[in-house]
Protein backbone atom coordinates (compact mmCIF):
# COMPACT_ATOMS: atom_id res chain seq x y z
CA UNK A 1 0.00 0.00 0.00
CA UNK A 2 1.14 3.47 -0.92
CA UNK A 3 0.53 6.80 0.88
CA UNK A 4 -0.73 9.46 -0.94
CA UNK A 5 -2.53 12.35 1.40
CA UNK A 6 -2.73 16.39 0.95
CA UNK A 7 -4.30 19.29 3.30
CA UNK A 8 -4.97 22.55 1.64
CA UNK A 9 -5.81 25.91 4.22
CA UNK A 10 -6.44 29.61 3.07
CA UNK A 11 -3.65 31.78 4.91
CA UNK A 12 -4.45 35.37 4.38
CA UNK A 13 -0.84 36.78 2.97
CA UNK A 14 0.15 37.26 -0.28
CA UNK A 15 1.61 34.09 -2.44
CA UNK A 16 5.17 35.45 -2.20
CA UNK A 17 5.02 36.29 1.56
CA UNK A 18 4.22 32.56 2.48
CA UNK A 19 6.54 31.03 -0.11
CA UNK A 20 9.38 32.83 1.21
CA UNK A 21 9.42 31.45 4.73
CA UNK A 22 7.63 27.97 3.52
CA UNK A 23 9.85 27.20 0.60
CA UNK A 24 13.00 28.17 2.52
CA UNK A 25 14.51 24.96 4.26
CA UNK A 26 15.81 27.31 7.28
CA UNK A 27 12.60 27.13 8.37
CA UNK A 28 11.16 23.41 7.87
CA UNK A 29 11.87 22.82 12.18
CA UNK A 30 9.86 25.29 12.85
CA UNK A 31 6.29 24.66 11.15
CA UNK A 32 6.56 20.85 10.26
CA UNK A 33 6.05 18.57 12.46
CA UNK A 34 8.27 16.08 13.44
CA UNK A 35 11.25 17.89 11.68
CA UNK A 36 14.11 18.20 14.30
CA UNK A 37 16.70 19.72 11.86
CA UNK A 38 17.10 20.77 8.23
CA UNK A 39 20.48 21.42 6.50
CA UNK A 40 21.09 22.02 2.59
CA UNK A 41 23.23 19.20 2.12
CA UNK A 42 24.00 20.00 -1.90
CA UNK A 43 23.17 23.09 -3.73
CA UNK A 44 21.46 23.19 -7.25
CA UNK A 45 24.15 23.78 -10.39
CA UNK A 46 23.53 27.37 -10.08
CA UNK A 47 24.35 27.62 -6.53
CA UNK A 48 21.91 27.95 -3.39
CA UNK A 49 18.49 26.44 -3.43
CA UNK A 50 16.35 24.99 -6.69
CA UNK A 51 16.47 21.99 -8.66
CA UNK A 52 18.91 19.55 -7.98
CA UNK A 53 19.49 21.15 -4.52
CA UNK A 54 19.19 18.61 -1.56
CA UNK A 55 18.08 19.34 1.96
CA UNK A 56 18.54 16.56 4.75
CA UNK A 57 15.87 16.05 7.63
CA UNK A 58 16.05 14.62 11.11
CA UNK A 59 12.68 13.98 12.02
CA UNK A 60 10.87 11.61 14.43
CA UNK A 61 7.58 9.63 13.15
CA UNK A 62 5.37 7.10 15.09
CA UNK A 63 8.03 7.21 18.07
CA UNK A 64 10.77 6.62 15.46
CA UNK A 65 13.74 8.86 14.37
CA UNK A 66 14.00 8.98 10.76
CA UNK A 67 17.13 10.67 9.01
CA UNK A 68 16.19 11.18 4.88
CA UNK A 69 17.21 13.19 2.07
CA UNK A 70 15.13 15.36 -0.47
CA UNK A 71 16.32 16.75 -3.42
CA UNK A 72 14.40 19.29 -5.39
CA UNK A 73 12.86 18.55 -8.27
CA UNK A 74 10.65 20.73 -9.30
CA UNK A 75 11.36 24.96 -8.05
CA UNK A 76 8.91 28.16 -9.56
CA UNK A 77 8.96 30.43 -6.69
CA UNK A 78 6.21 31.24 -5.33
CA UNK A 79 4.11 28.44 -6.99
CA UNK A 80 5.70 25.24 -6.58
CA UNK A 81 8.64 23.42 -4.53
CA UNK A 82 8.71 19.54 -5.33
CA UNK A 83 10.68 17.46 -3.76
CA UNK A 84 11.75 13.68 -3.95
CA UNK A 85 13.54 11.29 -1.38
CA UNK A 86 16.58 10.25 -2.95
CA UNK A 87 18.26 8.51 0.89
CA UNK A 88 16.04 7.30 3.57
CA UNK A 89 13.48 4.67 4.80
CA UNK A 90 10.99 4.59 2.01
CA UNK A 91 10.37 6.29 -0.89
CA UNK A 92 8.62 10.14 -0.74
CA UNK A 93 7.76 12.77 -2.77
CA UNK A 94 6.42 16.19 -1.68
CA UNK A 95 4.77 18.96 -2.74
CA UNK A 96 4.08 22.26 -1.48
CA UNK A 97 2.07 24.57 -3.83
CA UNK A 98 0.48 28.22 -3.42
CA UNK A 99 -1.77 29.53 -5.46
CA UNK A 100 -3.68 33.29 -5.43
CA UNK A 101 -6.82 33.31 -3.59
CA UNK A 102 -9.47 36.06 -2.85
CA UNK A 103 -8.98 35.40 0.48
CA UNK A 104 -4.87 35.07 0.17
CA UNK A 105 -3.15 31.87 -0.52
CA UNK A 106 -4.27 28.75 -1.04
CA UNK A 107 -1.58 26.74 1.13
CA UNK A 108 -1.37 22.86 -0.06
CA UNK A 109 1.11 20.10 1.23
CA UNK A 110 0.88 16.51 -1.04
CA UNK A 111 2.64 13.43 0.47
CA UNK A 112 3.30 10.86 -1.51
CA UNK A 113 5.17 7.65 0.24
CA UNK A 114 5.77 4.02 -1.09
CA UNK A 115 6.34 0.95 0.78
CA UNK A 116 9.06 -0.29 2.40
CA UNK A 117 9.72 -2.30 6.06
CA UNK A 118 7.68 -1.63 8.70
CA UNK A 119 6.26 1.73 6.65
CA UNK A 120 4.60 -0.85 4.49
CA UNK A 121 3.00 -2.59 8.03
CA UNK A 122 2.25 0.90 9.27
CA UNK A 123 0.60 2.31 6.32
CA UNK A 124 -3.21 2.94 7.46
CA UNK A 125 -2.01 4.42 10.28
CA UNK A 126 0.80 6.33 8.64
CA UNK A 127 -1.62 7.63 5.94
CA UNK A 128 -3.98 8.77 9.11
CA UNK A 129 -0.95 10.13 11.38
CA UNK A 130 0.66 12.29 7.61
CA UNK A 131 -2.53 13.50 7.19
CA UNK A 132 -3.16 15.25 10.55
CA UNK A 133 0.79 16.48 10.93
CA UNK A 134 0.34 18.24 7.18
CA UNK A 135 -3.03 19.87 8.38
CA UNK A 136 -1.20 20.94 11.26
CA UNK A 137 1.27 22.05 9.55
CA UNK A 138 -0.68 23.94 7.51
CA UNK A 139 -2.18 25.77 11.05
CA UNK A 140 1.49 26.28 12.40
CA UNK A 141 2.46 28.03 9.03
CA UNK A 142 -0.28 30.05 9.16
CA UNK A 143 0.20 30.80 12.78
CA UNK A 144 3.98 31.94 12.38
CA UNK A 145 3.53 34.23 9.32
CA UNK A 146 0.57 36.22 10.86
CA UNK A 147 1.05 35.67 14.81
CA UNK A 148 -2.52 34.39 14.68
CA UNK A 149 -3.66 31.95 17.47
CA UNK A 150 -6.55 29.52 17.06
Amino acid sequence: MTIDVSAERVIPLPPEQVAEYAMDWRHDADWTQGIRTAELTREAEAGGFGVGAEVTRTAYFLGRRIDYVLRVASYDFPRLLDMVSVAGPMPMHVTYGFDPHPDGTLARIRVRGGDGGFYRLAAPLMARQVRTNIGKDLRDLERRLTGAAE
